[in-house]
Protein backbone atom coordinates (compact mmCIF):
# COMPACT_ATOMS: atom_id res chain seq x y z
CA UNK A 1 0.00 0.00 0.00
CA UNK A 2 2.56 2.42 0.94
CA UNK A 3 4.67 1.98 -2.64
CA UNK A 4 1.45 2.52 -4.01
CA UNK A 5 1.17 5.92 -2.34
CA UNK A 6 4.60 6.58 -3.40
CA UNK A 7 3.68 5.28 -6.77
CA UNK A 8 0.68 7.81 -7.16
CA UNK A 9 2.24 10.86 -5.53
CA UNK A 10 5.40 10.75 -8.12
CA UNK A 11 2.71 10.06 -10.74
CA UNK A 12 0.97 13.52 -9.62
CA UNK A 13 3.69 15.14 -8.71
CA UNK A 14 5.14 14.55 -12.11
CA UNK A 15 2.20 15.23 -13.67
CA UNK A 16 1.87 19.13 -12.09
CA UNK A 17 5.43 19.42 -13.61
CA UNK A 18 4.42 19.01 -16.57
CA UNK A 19 1.60 20.74 -16.56
CA UNK A 20 3.55 23.94 -14.77
CA UNK A 21 6.35 22.89 -18.03
CA UNK A 22 3.73 23.47 -20.73
CA UNK A 23 1.76 26.45 -19.36
CA UNK A 24 5.19 28.16 -19.06
CA UNK A 25 5.68 26.83 -22.64
CA UNK A 26 2.46 28.57 -23.72
CA UNK A 27 2.69 31.56 -22.13
CA UNK A 28 6.37 31.99 -23.75
CA UNK A 29 4.36 31.23 -27.43
CA UNK A 30 1.74 33.98 -26.58
CA UNK A 31 4.25 36.67 -24.87
CA UNK A 32 6.95 36.67 -27.85
CA UNK A 33 4.41 38.17 -30.67
CA UNK A 34 2.89 40.22 -27.92
CA UNK A 35 6.06 42.00 -27.54
CA UNK A 36 6.67 42.17 -31.51
CA UNK A 37 3.33 43.56 -31.69
CA UNK A 38 3.39 46.18 -28.66
CA UNK A 39 6.56 47.05 -30.47
CA UNK A 40 4.76 47.98 -33.85
CA UNK A 41 1.93 49.50 -32.04
CA UNK A 42 4.24 51.67 -30.41
CA UNK A 43 6.06 52.75 -33.19
CA UNK A 44 3.30 53.62 -35.51
CA UNK A 45 1.65 55.28 -32.26
CA UNK A 46 4.49 57.81 -32.08
CA UNK A 47 5.42 58.34 -35.48
CA UNK A 48 1.00 59.32 -35.88
CA UNK A 49 1.51 61.38 -32.83
CA UNK A 50 4.55 63.08 -34.28
CA UNK A 51 3.14 63.68 -37.59
CA UNK A 52 -0.03 65.49 -36.51
CA UNK A 53 1.29 67.16 -33.36
CA UNK A 54 4.29 68.82 -35.70
CA UNK A 55 1.77 69.42 -38.68
CA UNK A 56 -0.69 71.39 -36.90
CA UNK A 57 1.52 73.45 -35.59
CA UNK A 58 2.53 74.69 -39.13
CA UNK A 59 -0.64 74.66 -40.54
CA UNK A 60 -1.06 78.25 -41.66
CA UNK A 61 1.97 78.27 -43.26
CA UNK A 62 1.34 74.89 -44.96
CA UNK A 63 -1.00 76.32 -46.48
CA UNK A 64 0.65 79.57 -47.61
CA UNK A 65 2.98 77.37 -49.35
CA UNK A 66 0.63 75.81 -51.59
CA UNK A 67 -1.55 79.06 -52.52
CA UNK A 68 2.26 80.21 -53.67
CA UNK A 69 2.89 77.27 -55.29
CA UNK A 70 -0.16 77.58 -57.79
CA UNK A 71 -1.62 80.85 -57.71
CA UNK A 72 -1.86 81.93 -61.24
CA UNK A 73 1.38 84.63 -61.80
CA UNK A 74 -0.74 87.09 -63.60
CA UNK A 75 -3.29 87.59 -60.37
CA UNK A 76 -0.89 87.67 -57.89
CA UNK A 77 -2.94 87.75 -54.71
CA UNK A 78 -0.58 86.06 -51.69
CA UNK A 79 2.93 88.30 -52.37
CA UNK A 80 5.53 87.08 -50.02
CA UNK A 81 4.92 84.82 -46.36
CA UNK A 82 4.21 88.49 -43.93
CA UNK A 83 1.73 89.80 -46.30
CA UNK A 84 0.21 86.04 -47.29
CA UNK A 85 -0.57 85.65 -43.86
CA UNK A 86 -1.88 88.32 -43.71
CA UNK A 87 -4.19 88.62 -46.60
CA UNK A 88 -5.62 85.24 -45.70
CA UNK A 89 -6.16 86.53 -42.12
CA UNK A 90 -8.38 89.54 -43.36
CA UNK A 91 -10.18 87.90 -46.36
CA UNK A 92 -10.88 84.30 -44.76
CA UNK A 93 -10.12 84.68 -40.73
CA UNK A 94 -8.60 82.42 -38.23
CA UNK A 95 -10.64 79.54 -39.78
CA UNK A 96 -8.72 80.22 -42.87
CA UNK A 97 -5.43 80.07 -41.33
CA UNK A 98 -6.28 76.39 -40.48
CA UNK A 99 -8.22 75.51 -43.65
CA UNK A 100 -7.46 72.11 -44.75
CA UNK A 101 -5.53 71.11 -41.62
CA UNK A 102 -8.08 68.15 -41.15
CA UNK A 103 -7.76 66.79 -44.12
CA UNK A 104 -3.44 67.41 -43.80
CA UNK A 105 -3.71 65.73 -40.53
CA UNK A 106 -5.92 62.63 -41.53
CA UNK A 107 -3.30 61.84 -44.30
CA UNK A 108 -0.10 62.73 -42.40
CA UNK A 109 -0.63 60.68 -39.09
CA UNK A 110 -0.83 57.71 -41.26
CA UNK A 111 1.81 58.68 -42.79
CA UNK A 112 4.00 59.45 -40.29
CA UNK A 113 3.27 56.23 -38.37
CA UNK A 114 4.21 54.18 -41.56
CA UNK A 115 7.07 56.40 -42.36
CA UNK A 116 9.11 56.21 -38.87
CA UNK A 117 7.98 52.32 -39.06
CA UNK A 118 9.12 51.68 -42.46
CA UNK A 119 12.37 53.83 -41.33
CA UNK A 120 13.16 51.29 -38.61
CA UNK A 121 11.99 48.12 -39.80
CA UNK A 122 14.26 49.07 -43.18
CA UNK A 123 16.94 50.14 -41.07
CA UNK A 124 17.00 46.60 -39.10
CA UNK A 125 17.25 44.90 -42.50
CA UNK A 126 19.85 46.96 -44.16
CA UNK A 127 22.07 46.71 -41.07
CA UNK A 128 21.77 42.91 -41.48
CA UNK A 129 22.00 42.58 -44.70
CA UNK A 130 25.48 45.14 -44.10
CA UNK A 131 26.58 43.07 -42.01
CA UNK A 132 26.39 39.58 -43.64
CA UNK A 133 28.45 41.29 -46.62
CA UNK A 134 31.00 42.71 -44.87
CA UNK A 135 31.68 40.16 -42.23
CA UNK A 136 31.10 42.89 -39.29
CA UNK A 137 28.52 41.78 -36.35
CA UNK A 138 29.34 44.95 -35.19
CA UNK A 139 29.32 46.73 -38.15
CA UNK A 140 26.57 50.21 -37.82
CA UNK A 141 24.80 52.11 -40.48
CA UNK A 142 26.51 54.91 -42.29
CA UNK A 143 24.72 58.13 -43.87
CA UNK A 144 24.52 56.27 -47.09
CA UNK A 145 23.07 53.36 -45.51
CA UNK A 146 20.60 55.79 -43.82
CA UNK A 147 20.10 57.77 -46.87
CA UNK A 148 18.60 53.89 -48.65
CA UNK A 149 16.74 53.06 -45.28
CA UNK A 150 14.98 56.57 -45.38
CA UNK A 151 13.66 56.94 -49.00
CA UNK A 152 12.75 53.59 -48.87
CA UNK A 153 10.47 54.61 -45.70
CA UNK A 154 9.08 57.82 -47.70
CA UNK A 155 8.08 56.13 -50.84
CA UNK A 156 6.11 53.43 -49.17
CA UNK A 157 4.69 56.10 -46.64
CA UNK A 158 3.87 58.76 -49.71
CA UNK A 159 2.43 55.70 -52.05
CA UNK A 160 -0.03 54.16 -49.29
CA UNK A 161 -1.36 57.79 -48.47
CA UNK A 162 -0.45 60.03 -51.66
CA UNK A 163 -4.87 60.09 -52.42
CA UNK A 164 -5.06 61.85 -49.09
CA UNK A 165 -2.62 64.44 -49.90
CA UNK A 166 -3.46 64.72 -53.63
CA UNK A 167 -7.43 66.12 -52.32
CA UNK A 168 -6.04 68.20 -49.12
CA UNK A 169 -4.07 70.05 -51.65
CA UNK A 170 -7.02 70.93 -53.86
CA UNK A 171 -9.07 71.63 -50.34
CA UNK A 172 -6.34 74.01 -49.23
CA UNK A 173 -6.23 76.28 -52.56
CA UNK A 174 -9.79 76.68 -52.52
CA UNK A 175 -11.37 79.96 -50.98
CA UNK A 176 -14.96 81.26 -50.36
CA UNK A 177 -14.81 82.78 -54.03
CA UNK A 178 -14.00 79.30 -55.99
CA UNK A 179 -17.02 77.66 -58.05
CA UNK A 180 -16.32 74.28 -56.93
CA UNK A 181 -16.46 73.81 -53.07
CA UNK A 182 -15.43 70.59 -52.16
CA UNK A 183 -17.35 69.79 -48.51
CA UNK A 184 -14.30 67.87 -47.32
CA UNK A 185 -12.24 64.92 -47.68
CA UNK A 186 -14.86 62.14 -48.83
CA UNK A 187 -16.74 64.39 -50.78
CA UNK A 188 -13.77 65.87 -52.60
CA UNK A 189 -11.91 61.92 -52.96
CA UNK A 190 -16.01 61.03 -54.60
CA UNK A 191 -16.02 63.73 -56.68
CA UNK A 192 -12.37 63.23 -57.98
CA UNK A 193 -13.52 60.05 -58.46
CA UNK A 194 -16.67 59.99 -60.40
CA UNK A 195 -15.37 63.52 -62.19
CA UNK A 196 -11.86 62.52 -63.15
CA UNK A 197 -11.68 59.16 -62.72
CA UNK A 198 -9.35 57.04 -60.21
CA UNK A 199 -5.88 57.57 -61.57
CA UNK A 200 -6.65 61.41 -61.01
CA UNK A 201 -5.82 60.44 -57.33
CA UNK A 202 -2.44 59.80 -58.31
CA UNK A 203 -1.76 63.02 -60.35
CA UNK A 204 2.10 64.34 -59.02
CA UNK A 205 2.80 60.77 -57.82
CA UNK A 206 5.91 60.37 -59.90
CA UNK A 207 7.56 64.06 -58.99
CA UNK A 208 6.20 63.23 -55.37
CA UNK A 209 8.27 59.93 -55.14
CA UNK A 210 11.63 61.38 -57.07
CA UNK A 211 10.83 64.00 -54.53
CA UNK A 212 10.69 62.17 -51.23
CA UNK A 213 14.17 60.04 -51.85
CA UNK A 214 16.05 63.19 -51.30
CA UNK A 215 14.12 64.48 -48.63
CA UNK A 216 12.57 61.90 -46.04
CA UNK A 217 15.99 60.12 -46.89
CA UNK A 218 18.00 63.26 -46.58
CA UNK A 219 15.84 64.01 -42.92
CA UNK A 220 16.83 60.65 -41.69
CA UNK A 221 20.39 60.48 -42.73
CA UNK A 222 21.53 64.39 -41.68
CA UNK A 223 19.13 63.70 -37.93
CA UNK A 224 20.57 60.26 -36.95
CA UNK A 225 24.28 60.64 -38.26
CA UNK A 226 23.93 64.52 -36.82
CA UNK A 227 22.97 62.88 -33.39
CA UNK A 228 25.82 59.66 -33.45
CA UNK A 229 28.30 62.48 -34.08
CA UNK A 230 27.52 65.07 -31.44
CA UNK A 231 27.31 61.58 -28.99
CA UNK A 232 30.66 60.34 -30.65
CA UNK A 233 32.34 63.67 -29.86
CA UNK A 234 30.40 65.85 -27.72
CA UNK A 235 31.69 68.75 -28.23
CA UNK A 236 30.47 72.40 -26.45
CA UNK A 237 29.08 70.18 -23.78
CA UNK A 238 26.00 69.33 -25.48
CA UNK A 239 25.79 65.66 -24.36
CA UNK A 240 25.16 64.59 -21.15
CA UNK A 241 25.64 60.44 -19.71
CA UNK A 242 25.61 59.63 -23.59
CA UNK A 243 22.14 61.83 -23.87
CA UNK A 244 21.12 64.34 -26.18
CA UNK A 245 18.70 67.08 -24.66
CA UNK A 246 15.95 68.11 -26.20
CA UNK A 247 16.87 71.64 -27.91
CA UNK A 248 19.67 69.70 -29.19
CA UNK A 249 17.36 66.99 -30.54
CA UNK A 250 15.60 69.82 -31.82
CA UNK A 251 18.37 71.20 -33.83
CA UNK A 252 19.48 68.11 -35.57
CA UNK A 253 16.20 67.97 -36.91
CA UNK A 254 16.08 71.53 -37.81
CA UNK A 255 19.41 70.83 -39.83
CA UNK A 256 17.93 67.54 -41.30
CA UNK A 257 14.96 69.46 -42.38
CA UNK A 258 16.68 72.44 -44.25
CA UNK A 259 18.78 70.05 -45.99
CA UNK A 260 15.89 67.54 -47.18
CA UNK A 261 13.71 70.39 -48.25
CA UNK A 262 15.80 72.32 -50.26
CA UNK A 263 16.84 69.51 -52.27
CA UNK A 264 13.40 68.46 -52.60
CA UNK A 265 11.34 71.72 -53.23
CA UNK A 266 11.20 72.10 -57.08
CA UNK A 267 9.49 68.63 -57.58
CA UNK A 268 7.54 69.37 -54.47
CA UNK A 269 6.20 72.90 -56.73
CA UNK A 270 5.52 70.64 -59.51
CA UNK A 271 3.72 67.55 -57.57
CA UNK A 272 1.40 70.28 -56.68
CA UNK A 273 0.90 72.30 -59.88
CA UNK A 274 -0.28 68.50 -61.64
CA UNK A 275 -2.35 68.00 -58.95
CA UNK A 276 -4.33 70.77 -59.80
CA UNK A 277 -4.72 69.43 -63.72
CA UNK A 278 -8.22 67.97 -64.58
CA UNK A 279 -10.25 70.64 -62.20
CA UNK A 280 -11.78 72.75 -64.34
CA UNK A 281 -12.11 75.75 -61.63
CA UNK A 282 -8.24 75.91 -60.65
CA UNK A 283 -7.48 78.53 -62.67
CA UNK A 284 -10.72 81.16 -61.05
CA UNK A 285 -9.76 78.65 -57.50
CA UNK A 286 -5.91 79.82 -57.67
CA UNK A 287 -6.80 83.60 -59.20
CA UNK A 288 -9.37 83.85 -56.02
CA UNK A 289 -11.49 86.35 -58.48
CA UNK A 290 -12.05 83.71 -61.68
CA UNK A 291 -10.98 86.51 -63.93
CA UNK A 292 -7.97 85.33 -64.96
CA UNK A 293 -8.39 82.03 -67.48
CA UNK A 294 -4.96 80.86 -67.69
CA UNK A 295 -4.68 76.74 -68.49
CA UNK A 296 -2.86 75.18 -65.62
CA UNK A 297 -2.53 71.84 -68.38
CA UNK A 298 0.68 69.66 -68.14
CA UNK A 299 0.96 66.19 -69.93
CA UNK A 300 3.32 65.29 -67.42
CA UNK A 301 6.25 66.25 -64.93
CA UNK A 302 8.51 67.19 -67.68
CA UNK A 303 6.22 69.27 -69.49
CA UNK A 304 5.54 70.49 -66.14
CA UNK A 305 8.71 71.27 -65.80
CA UNK A 306 9.69 73.21 -69.29
CA UNK A 307 6.22 75.06 -69.47
CA UNK A 308 6.62 76.19 -65.20
CA UNK A 309 10.47 77.34 -66.43
CA UNK A 310 9.81 78.67 -69.43
CA UNK A 311 6.85 81.13 -68.59
CA UNK A 312 8.03 81.76 -65.33
CA UNK A 313 11.01 81.33 -64.83
CA UNK A 314 13.91 78.89 -62.82
CA UNK A 315 12.64 81.13 -59.93
CA UNK A 316 8.97 79.71 -60.25
CA UNK A 317 10.18 76.22 -59.29
CA UNK A 318 10.99 77.92 -55.68
CA UNK A 319 7.76 79.70 -55.18
CA UNK A 320 6.78 79.30 -51.35
CA UNK A 321 10.23 78.66 -50.23
CA UNK A 322 10.52 80.83 -47.84
CA UNK A 323 7.25 80.19 -45.99
CA UNK A 324 8.02 76.30 -46.62
CA UNK A 325 11.62 76.77 -44.81
CA UNK A 326 10.07 78.47 -41.79
CA UNK A 327 7.63 75.93 -41.77
CA UNK A 328 9.64 72.63 -42.25
CA UNK A 329 12.21 73.71 -39.76
CA UNK A 330 10.02 73.75 -37.09
CA UNK A 331 7.70 70.87 -38.51
CA UNK A 332 10.71 68.45 -38.89
CA UNK A 333 12.46 69.49 -35.95
CA UNK A 334 9.08 68.85 -33.56
CA UNK A 335 8.33 65.64 -35.49
CA UNK A 336 11.67 63.44 -34.74
CA UNK A 337 12.04 64.75 -30.60
CA UNK A 338 8.17 63.69 -30.45
CA UNK A 339 8.64 60.97 -32.37
CA UNK A 340 11.45 60.12 -29.59
CA UNK A 341 9.23 61.42 -26.64
CA UNK A 342 6.20 59.09 -27.33
CA UNK A 343 8.24 56.07 -27.88
CA UNK A 344 9.82 56.69 -24.64
CA UNK A 345 6.62 57.01 -22.85
CA UNK A 346 5.15 54.29 -24.10
CA UNK A 347 8.45 51.97 -23.58
CA UNK A 348 8.12 53.33 -19.57
CA UNK A 349 4.44 52.27 -19.49
CA UNK A 350 4.80 48.73 -21.41
CA UNK A 351 7.45 47.93 -19.28
CA UNK A 352 5.55 48.69 -16.08
CA UNK A 353 2.77 46.86 -17.39
CA UNK A 354 5.03 43.76 -17.83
Amino acid sequence: MASEDVKRSESAVTTIVNIAEEAKLASEGVKAPSRAFLSICKSLVAGGVAGGVSRTAVAPLERLKILLQVQNPHSIKYNGTILGLKYIWKTEGFRGMFKGNGTNCARIIPNSAVKFFSYEEASKQILYLYRQHSGNEDAQLTPVLRLGAGACAGIIAMSATYPMDMVRGRLTVQTEKSPRQYRGIFHALSTVLREEGPRALYKGWLPSVIGVVPYVGLNFAVYESLKDWLIKSKPFGLVEDSELGVMTRLACGAAAGTVGQTVAYPLDVIRRRMQMVGWKDAASVVTGDGKSKAPLEYTGMVDAFRKTVRYEGIGALYKGLVPNSVKVVPSIAIAFVTYELVKDVLGVELRISD
